[in-house]
């Protein structure tokens, strides 16, 4: 070969270095990211004048909030720049760089699409329920016909006794797992204690986390955890309706331990503080993250207390703390079990009255006939649909979801190790709703 020869394969092997080079450059990468983290920060921020419930938690740096709501006053001016900001994202290569690196591109990409279709429907646009979940949550909930429901309430006219309506049955028999509101906060804490307990030996905690509770009342919800950075959170519970003996460990689990106080410290630990990722430090509320905040909140009471544990624990020290007779607990989680097949009920009564079909009184009555609510609960729950809409399949969509993912990795009821290891992953992670589905 001549020596021009050589000559020209040099030059192809440094071309081709230098094309490999700014490929795979992952500090080129990471830095577009970072700016991208940024800017969806100041965006999502900016959103709150707009959406009072859009920021749901904000514990990053201060002056980014100034400056979001300073920079971007109005709807038009969000979405344009949130636009741009996808777009730039969108042109960033992150294949071959490592799963986390991959998962939070695609999780900003999703949230900030999210973004900017609740700026859409807050200037106007209307969606279908399906629509709207799936632009928000990533998400579509499966429809299911009055006979789905209809079967699950001919057996629980089987087994509640007493007379009457099949709803005043059940609610007579619930009215008899009531927590006397003397020994609210004593059950509270003793069910917060040993979901704590049995969430340690698998989540190492920061040194430090905590949370605190309030008893509230006029609110849409029954429980809510707002959470405050630095591994702390404010737990309310709305005392309006009475509170049955069952909601104090799901409570305590989905709101606390490992619900979304774990998820939120995991995050704020290990994205934020271990990684830098400053898109975590806001937490918007209508955003795919939502579904796996409380999908994962609902599977939790299950990874805490399986099979028979949860009956067993609640019979020996919250029936008794509460001054309930324990006798009667096997019926009660028998029909509290077939309750919970009746959960996608209220999802088509939302999806039913926001997309038209139904008013609110009759969106009501749906509940009543097929979710066995009592017209004041009903009523709650069509507030909560007021204020939240499609929100709702958040959770029991969002809970079969991550059920469906954990177990599917080996994480069943007879592998409680393997269970927590994907549970506590999942946590750390910034897996997206359809991620789950891989």
């Amino acid at each position: 070969m001549n020596r021009v020869g050589i000559i020209l394969i040099i030059i192809a092997m440094v071309s081709c270095s230098q094309g490999e080079e700014q490929a795979t450059d992952p500090s080129s990468t990471m830095e577009v990211m970072n700016q991208v983290a940024e800017d969806y920060v100041r965006l999502a921020l900016a959103m709150g004048p707009h959406d009072a419930d859009y920021v749901d938690a904000y514990y990053g740096p201060e002056e980014l909030k100034t400056a979001g709501e300073g920079e971007y006053p109005d709807l038009d001016s969000i979405r344009s720049k949130a636009e741009n900001v996808l777009e730039e994202l969108q042109t960033t290569g992150v294949s071959g760089e490592g799963e986390m690196i991959e998962l939070r591109h695609r999780f900003l990409t999703l949230q900030l699409q999210s973004l900017i279709a609740r700026a859409r429907m807050l200037g106007g646009e209307r969606l279908t329920f399906d629509e709207e979940s799936e632009a928000l949550y990533d998400a579509i909930a499966p429809t299911y016909p009055e006979s789905h429901f209809q079967a699950t309430l001919d057996r629980l006219e089987e087994i509640l006794p007493g007379s009457g309506s099949l709803v005043q049955r059940y609610d007579a028999f619930r009215s008899q797992f009531l927590i006397p509101s003397d020994k609210l906060d004593t059950v509270f804490q003793a069910a917060i204690e040993e979901c704590r307990a049995r969430t340690a030996p698998y989540i190492e905690l920061p040194e430090g986390e905590n949370f605190r509770i309030e008893y509230v009342s006029d609110k849409s919800w029954s429980g809510y955890n707002w959470y405050e950075g630095n591994y702390q959170s404010l737990i309310q519970v709305n005392t309006d309706l009475p509170i049955a003996i069952d909601r104090a460990v799901d409570l305590a689990c989905h709101e606390g331990y490992p619900g979304h106080h774990v998820y939120n410290v995991m995050r704020e630990k290990h994205l934020v503080n271990d990684r830098g990722w400053l898109e975590f430090t806001v937490q918007p509320l209508f955003c795919p993250m939502g579904l796996i905040s409380e999908g994962t909140a609902n599977y939790g009471i299950e990874v805490a207390f399986p099979g028979e544990e949860r009956i067993a624990y609640e019979k020996e020290t919250l029936f008794p703390l509460a001054g309930l007779d324990p006798g009667e607990a096997e019926l009660f989680y028998a029909v509290q079990t077939l309750m919970g097949d009746l959960s996608y009920a209220g999802n088509e009564a939302a999806r039913r009255y926001l997309n038209g079909e139904i008013d609110a009184v009759e969106a009501a009555e749906w509940l009543v006939r097929y979710a066995l609510s009592t017209l004041p609960r009903a009523e709650q729950r069509i507030r909560f649909i007021d204020q939240y809409r499609s929100y709702v399949i958040n959770y029991n969509l969002g809970k079969d979801m991550v059920a469906d993912y954990i177990e599917g990795r080996g994480g069943t009821e007879d592998n409680p190790e393997k269970r927590w290891q994907e549970f506590r992953v999942l946590l750390s992670s910034p897996r997206v709703p359809s991620g789950l589905k891989k």
